[in-house]
């Protein structure tokens, strides 16, 4: 499976268990699948620290939606801050998928019940920490089977809506959708404040909301969202735009935006370069790009080349 049908991939950081949980994710859905892997070489082990032939990363597709899932070590534990909305047909389709996601799962967030926007619904950590909304969509239309969704809270809470104005001006073919705001007497949620809002980007459905309750959680490096991209020209564009105003910078393509969204800007063409069968060229382009934060195409070429 090659990356190509989006354009915006939401990456998935795991300590050691990213084979194993690409396939779990693969059960749970019918239309999936697991596609192909990158693995350590010789290069970098002073920073990732795993022997050369592991994976470090893995493709996977459920009901469409394009993940990569990372062997990164202990460093970010996934949160509630970002989940994953799964739309679903039926109650019964809702039951099935939320006993699998709940086996040997961490606690439900909302409990499985009828909502005033859903007759059968609830949000629960997986086995590994990821957060997914399940919810039945009864005659409802939808083109999107699963949609990543953004939550603010803390320092953060009351800036979805400028953040969904930034991405939707940053990325092509994109808008904004409903928004749903909070009304007087929801405290302590402010009034106007969103309550949930959808908006596309590249296409691609995405959802926001706003929450003031106290979270002991934010937006962290477990879950990026990479922007692969043809050309320099390209990668310098979304550096500019998601750095500027208190975006921060990060290493080998990753970095912050001033809401603190991790996104990796990465070169389309490097998977393919990291996956060459010559050896040597590999570890070339791995010791070239380990020294980067904004990723430059020629000297990845030119590592590549020799």
């Amino acid at each position: 499976m090659a990356i190509n049908k989006h354009r915006i991939i939401p990456n998935l950081w795991f300590d050691r268990q990213a084979e194993e949980a690409a396939e779990f994710y693969a059960s749970l859905f019918e239309n999936s699948k697991v596609g192909g892997v990158t693995r350590a070489g010789k290069a970098g082990f002073e920073i990732h620290g795993v022997p050369e032939g592991t994976v470090m990363t893995i493709e996977f597709e459920i009901e469409g939606q394009e993940f990569v899932g990372i062997n990164g070590g202990p460093l970010f534990k996934f949160n509630p801050s970002v989940s994953f909305l799964v739309a679903c047909r039926t109650k019964e389709e809702v039951d099935a998928l939320w006993g699998k996601l709940s086996a040997g799962g961490g606690p439900a967030l909302m409990e499985l019940g009828a909502y005033p926007f859903s007759e059968w619904y609830g949000w629960i950590q997986d086995k590994y920490g990821l957060s997914w909304q399940v919810m039945a969509m009864g005659d409802r239309t939808f083109d999107q089977k699963i949609t990543p969704t953004l939550m603010f809270v803390g320092a953060q809470c009351g800036k979805a809506e400028a953040a969904i104005r930034l991405y939707t001006s940053v990325f092509g073919n994109s808008k904004i959708g409903d928004i749903l705001r909070y009304g007087k007497g929801e405290e302590p949620d402010k009034e106007g404040t969103i309550k949930h809002a959808s908006f596309t980007l590249e296409g691609q459905a995405f959802a926001a909301m706003d929450s003031a309750y106290e979270h002991a959680f934010t937006f962290n490096e477990a879950v990026s969202l990479m922007r692969p991209c043809e050309t320099q020209k390209e990668i310098d564009y979304y550096w500019e735009k998601l750095t500027a105003d208190g975006g921060q910078e990060s290493m080998c393509g990753w970095l912050k935006d001033k809401f603190g969204v991790s996104w990796q800007i990465a070169p389309a063409a490097l998977e393919a370069m990291l996956r060459d069968p010559d050896k040597a060229k590999v570890e070339r382009v791995t010791n070239a790009f380990l020294k980067m934060k904004k990723f430059d195409i020629k000297e990845l070429k030119r590592a590549f080349r020799g």
